[in-house]
């Protein structure tokens, strides 16, 4: 008997919804083929032990989907929908320029940044994540399939959300993908604590993913447009159209809300969040809650971001714009960035680092003294970082890498449980919540350094 396949497809014109989902019947055997409509998608395959039994799961699956809204078509006659980006019509900002010491042409507009003590990193739209040092050199690309929305980092892992709809870890040599976010989730902004991933998206929505790809929960969300995630030990931080919503990192209930204005980026430190709203200004919440203080801009806020003790409070506006204020709401400064407006930016050791509409990572001299050099009409010399042409982008791999020398490491199988990679720890004394860089099954027992 030959082969039966029927291909479904969900698009709504005033939603995000654009999937497909497809079921085809060979014999014994029922391979599932779902994502985005004009992607490859993602496929799993199952064996029965009859061709009844086969069609009776099929069956039940094609059901399912016409019941949540899908209907059969012809595949090829809708085009793959764009992903949502942020639009920002920038104007050139007439204040006098921030002091950049480097600055970095990444080639397209760039969202993910990620700078600590050792590195800067940089994702743009095109899906190419570069790491630079601190002494202005580049170090490595990595190339990803779609565009990055955000970098992260989780104690000593890194991740990049991609706009395929999946998150990769470049903690490796090569990265490699860890997370599967549902196909009809249209990404807007990610962060992860203790291995559990906060995901907001284009319908504000929100929802927390162990690193098993299991959904712990997925909430509604009070708005639209959920520019903002943030994590920590107790709750993720949700920002929205209609404001910050703080949800109980566990079970997904929801412990208040505050109107702010709509939300278009948010930062936290230990016991403070900040949210960079349409309203033109920055609000800084307390994790109960509570609104502390307000730092006033000239245009929307695209970004923000503070230092560890909170004295000074950064900001970008969609004209070009940087400001800094202190903890009482004073604004210090405000300076042209010359590079485009701040999609994203980190604060580290009185330098401020962005990424910008026009792709530029720029680092700043954010202290005192060379604030007042700028502002005096003195600048420094600032470096164009070129990247070296040997440098070739690395992209993510689908395999494990196999060592033979079991002397070192994490010792952990890969095994396959009802279509799901699952992993299981056998060395003695780890801790159960450890998490191996391991995102594909060899069908072999592994080692794993960490």
């Amino acid at each position: 008997m030959p082969a039966d396949t029927t291909y479904l497809e969900l698009s709504e014109d005033s939603g995000s919804a654009h999937k497909f989902y497809e079921v085809t019947v060979d014999d014994t055997d029922v391979t599932v083929r779902y994502g985005r409509i004009g992607d490859r998608g993602q496929v799993k395959q199952s064996s029965f032990t009859t061709p009844e039994k086969a069609r009776a799961e099929a069956s039940k699956k094609i059901g399912e989907k016409v019941r949540k809204g899908y209907a059969p078509a012809v595949q090829g006659g809708r085009q793959k929908r764009t992903v949502s980006r942020r639009q920002i019509v920038s104007t050139r900002s007439t204040a006098t320029r921030a002091p950049i010491l480097w600055r970095y042409a990444s080639g397209s507009p760039a969202f993910g940044i990620f700078v600590d003590d050792d590195v800067c990193m940089v994702g743009n739209e095109s899906g190419l994540i570069t790491t630079l040092g601190h002494d202005a050199t580049v170090r490595r690309q990595f190339q990803l399939p779609d565009g990055v929305k955000c970098i992260v980092a989780d104690d000593g892992w890194i991740y990049a959300g991609c706009d395929d709809g999946n998150v990769y870890d470049l903690s490796g040599k090569v990265p490699r993908l860890a997370y599967r976010i549902a196909p009809e989730i249209d990404i807007y902004w990610l962060d992860i604590h203790d291995g559990v991933l906060g995901v907001s998206d284009a319908n504000g929505g929100i929802s927390a993913i162990d690193h098993e790809d299991e959904f712990l929960w997925q909430r509604p969300g009070r708005g639209r447009s959920a520019w903002m995630v943030r994590c920590d030990e107790t709750a993720v931080h949700h920002g929205h159209s209609a404001g910050v919503t703080s949800y109980d990192w566990r079970t997904g209930k929801e412990m208040w809300h505050t109107g702010t204005g709509s939300v278009l980026f948010g930062w936290q430190e230990r016991d403070t969040l900040y949210a960079g709203t349409a309203t033109r200004q920055v609000v800084e919440l307390g994790k109960d809650g509570r609104e502390r203080q307000v730092y006033r801009c000239d245009a929307a806020v695209y970004s923000c971001a503070a230092a560890e003790d909170g004295r000074y409070v950064f900001a970008g506006d969609n004209s070009s714009s940087i400001y800094c204020f202190d903890t009482n709401g004073t604004r210090l400064w405000k300076l042209s960035t010359g590079c485009g407006s701040a999609f994203s930016m980190q604060y580290r050791n009185e330098r401020l680092y962005i990424v910008t509409t026009d792709g530029s990572l720029a680092c700043i001299d954010a202290s005192e003294a060379a604030i007042q050099a700028a502002v005096g009409g003195t600048l420094p010399q600032a470096v164009d970082v070129k990247a070296p042409p040997r440098i070739q982008a690395v992209v993510p791999s689908t395999t494990v890498e196999v060592i033979h020398d079991a002397t070192d490491g994490v010792l952990v199988e890969c095994v396959d449980v009802g279509g799901r990679l699952r992993i299981r720890v056998l060395s003695a004394g780890v801790y159960k919540r450890q998490r191996p860089r391991v995102v594909a099954s060899t069908g072999r027992t592994a080692r794993f350094g960490g």
